[in-house]
């Protein structure tokens, strides 16, 4: 049992179903310790069951299918370091169960399709992330797993997706907007008319002038810089690997953009890519480079998913560190 925090960091990790969240919290837990983290998801705070989503039509995307003042008295109690007794959505049985008792803990994620919707728990994120999967690559990905691993019918997977695409544009795509740092997910830009989503080309929107968020950078900060790096140091097949970091503007907001297009075939090499970059929160040279060998059967671990995802993970921890002091830092991964 960790010790009582003084203080309680809350980050919230946002994104449609499917989207690579639960790699993310992996990684993220990955960095902090288990004990160290209490994970949130906020499918708890639905305030209608299956049964009655299904009668009303109200789908869980929707703001009416969940309770947002119990979820932010609830974030807001936890963060004050005080105990809750938090409802729980049963996934298999799709009821709401007894609620379990959630003590207050040095890292609260929250994650789901809401945590950055309501303006008052947003007021008490500490650090906020959208992962962002384009529709093509979204598509692809949920045909290939409701397929192969569930038997379900193309038409049928084309189907739940379009019904689901109106809630989800209204509803959850535009929190992006307020994150701190917004992880993107696009088809490639090395194969024309790429239709497999096999190679990505990923980007990571670093918001400008958050307090205490100093954005990563490629060689020289503020630069516009297109990368092809070097095939005699890192190895990647075809279609190749290219680079590229720059300013932009996203939402109205200045934002400083790394992007990654192509897949790393041998992530020991990856040391290469990370000696290039600054502003990673690192707390040795090639802390990244071990972060990602040390899950290279992660998801997403051979190409920018996983470059990004850790990269946002030692941001949280730089983060933490500052929002509680010197004293309790969190020991680095060796």
């Amino acid at each position: 049992m960790v010790n009582q925090p003084d203080r309680v960091v809350l980050i919230g990790v946002a994104g449609d179903s499917g989207c690579g969240k639960s790699t993310f919290l992996r990684r993220i837990t990955d960095i902090f310790g288990e004990d160290f983290v209490t994970v949130i998801c906020l499918d708890d705070y639905h305030s209608l069951d299956r049964k009655q989503r299904k009668e009303t039509g109200i789908t869980a995307l929707d703001p009416r299918a969940n309770n947002f003042d119990l979820m932010y008295e609830q974030i807001k109690t936890l963060k004050s370091g005080q105990s809750i007794n938090k409802p729980i959505y049963n996934h298999e049985t799709g009821l709401i169960d007894p609620p379990e008792r959630i003590d207050p803990n040095h890292i609260v994620v929250i994650e789901g399709l809401h945590p950055l919707y309501d303006e008052r728990v947003r007021g008490l994120l500490d650090f906020s992330v959208y992962l962002d999967i384009s529709d093509e690559v979204k598509i692809s990905w949920k045909i290939q797993r409701d397929m192969a691993e569930r038997g379900h019918r193309y038409e049928d997977v084309l189907a739940s997706i379009n019904a689901r695409r109106p809630d989800f544009e209204a509803y959850i795509d535009p929190q992006k907007q307020y994150a701190d740092v917004v992880i993107q997910i696009l088809p490639t830009q090395l194969i024309p008319d790429d239709k497999e989503h096999k190679v990505l080309r990923v980007r990571l929107m670093q918001r400008d002038g958050v307090e205490g968020f100093e954005p990563a950078y490629l060689f020289d900060e503020g630069s516009t810089i297109h990368w092809t790096p070097c095939g005699r140091k890192l190895t990647c097949s075809y279609p190749g690997i290219k680079m590229f970091y720059g300013p932009d503007a996203y939402y109205g907001n200045e934002v400083s953009v790394l992007e990654v297009d192509g897949k790393f075939d041998n992530l020991e090499e990856m040391i290469y890519v990370e000696g290039h970059m600054s502003n990673i929160a690192t707390k040795y040279y090639g802390e990244l480079t071990h972060l990602l060998r040390e899950h290279q059967d992660y998801p997403g671990s051979n190409d920018g998913t996983g470059l990004f995802q850790v990269l946002v993970g030692l941001k949280m921890r730089a983060t933490y560190e500052r929002l509680v002091g010197k004293g309790e830092k969190v020991a680095a991964a060796v």
